[in-house]
């Protein structure tokens, strides 16, 4: 009779569990793209509080910039939140670039906040941060018209169907950028990237007749050329939802 040693424990014994829980996560909302000037500030505020700063979970709060600041370097801006104590855990923001280059590191994206949140200052060595208050549910997009492209989608161009859908009934080349708040329809051979519903909509699809793409995205979750390549339907005709946090890909 085969004996089990002390450290083995059988197959169907659970692993994990998964549990709710209320952390304290601080919002750092930007208000100006002045890089040099928040290090400065957060610099001060470390003095007057040290320990509010160590190892702080971090939301960096893009949403409120105003619209014609320019690109924010997120590496950058992540590197002094970090040398600063504060660890960056996803961004909350709306506008295309700020998610773009989010998504290019790997880092979630949260939908704008339509709560009103009150100002949290650390105060020296007394109290801890409380709990962010509790996100909004996510609302669906404002409908707009369909977005339709007839004329193939060049490399380096980007294409934004702001509050519907984006239909392509010509080719996407490689380097070409698809994004809408809603669905994405692709009639020709996609072989861009191709992001749907960017603000956080779960309910979004994307319909390609010819499926050779840099890049899939619903809602932040994303498959690269790499693992759409290893899929059997790579080529075909096919439509991708979002279930959970995972992609799925089926045939047309």
């Amino acid at each position: 009779m085969q004996t089990m040693s002390p450290n083995h424990t059988p197959d169907s014994a659970s692993a994990f569990q998964l549990k709710g829980s209320m952390l304290a996560i601080t919002v750092l909302e930007l208000a100006r793209n002045d890089l040099e000037a928040l290090d400065r500030q957060l610099a001060a505020k470390v003095a007057q509080a040290p320990n509010f700063f160590s190892n702080t979970p971090l939301v960096l709060a893009l949403d409120k910039l105003p619209a014609d600041v320019g690109a924010i370097d997120l590496p950058g801006l992540m590197r002094i939140c970090r040398h600063h104590g504060l660890r960056t855990l996803a961004i909350r923001a709306n506008r295309i670039e700020d998610i773009a280059a989010a998504i290019a590191i790997d880092l979630p994206v949260l939908p704008p906040s339509g709560a009103r949140e009150r100002p949290l200052e650390p105060e020296p060595e007394v109290k801890k941060p409380e709990p962010a208050p509790v996100p909004p549910p996510i609302l669906e997009p404002e409908v707009r018209p369909t977005r339709i492209i007839t004329a193939p989608v060049r490399g380096g161009q980007q294409i934004y169907a702001q509050g519907g859908d984006l239909v392509v009934t010509a080719s996407v080349s490689p380097g070409a950028e698809l994004l809408a708040d809603g669905n994405i329809h692709v009639y020709g051979a996609m072989r861009g990237r191709a992001l749907a519903g960017i603000k956080g909509n779960t309910k979004a699809r994307i319909f390609c007749q010819q499926m050779t793409a840099e890049m899939v995205s619903i809602a932040g979750q994303y498959k690269v050329c790499e693992d759409l390549r290893r899929d059997p339907l790579w080529g075909s005709g096919v439509q991708v939802s979002l279930s959970g946090d995972v992609l799925n890909i089926t045939r047309l």
